[in-house]
């Protein structure tokens, strides 16, 4: 039996902020050399750009993107490109991911993120001849990403769902 769907509260810009701050600082641990490690930015970026199109957009996914090149010392605007088109991407398809569950969220969400590795792989390619191909294991970030997806789901949703206990006195 399908489970209903439930109306959600609004969701506090707050909220918004500091689960993307959460996300660049998790970039931030010493793993990057990591095969698989996710892109929690990325990851941060799809879910606000498909859950809330009008409050997280393209600007604050090039801002972010900025940050990461900043951050992770590659060439200026390679971050801010992917994040930018990866954003544009989720705000396109949000309307037909919501109708989904999580779990088959994740089969849409998943070219997002391949997309942008192979984005930033091509920039890297382009602007250093000498850098070769790394391998297909590169693309297991976007694997292990997608893979988060509805964890990450659940928690970023979670102070908008509604109290289970029905409470006469409370509006919403």
């Amino acid at each position: 039996m399908n489970s209903p769907h439930y109306i959600l509260l609004p969701v506090s810009s707050l909220f918004i902020t500091v689960s993307l701050i959460c996300a660049f600082f998790l970039n931030f641990l010493p793993t990057g050399a990591w095969v698989g490690m996710p892109d929690f930015v990325a990851l941060a970026l799809v879910f606000w750009s498909i859950h809330q199109p009008r409050k997280v957009g393209i600007g604050v996914a090039f801002v972010m993107g900025l940050l990461m090149d900043v951050h992770s010392a590659v060439h200026l605007g390679e971050n801010a490109l992917a994040y930018t088109l990866l954003s544009y991407l989720a705000i396109t398809i949000h309307r037909r991911v919501l109708w989904f569950k999580p779990l088959a969220q994740s089969f849409y969400v998943l070219p997002l993120f391949m997309f942008v590795q192979a984005v930033q792989l091509i920039v890297r390619l382009i602007v250093a001849p000498a850098a070769q191909f790394p391998g297909w294991l590169y693309f297991a970030a976007s694997i292990v990403t997608t893979l988060l997806w509805p964890v990450v789901t659940w928690v970023l949703l979670a102070p908008q769902r509604r109290a289970v206990d029905k409470d006469n006195t409370r509006p919403i």
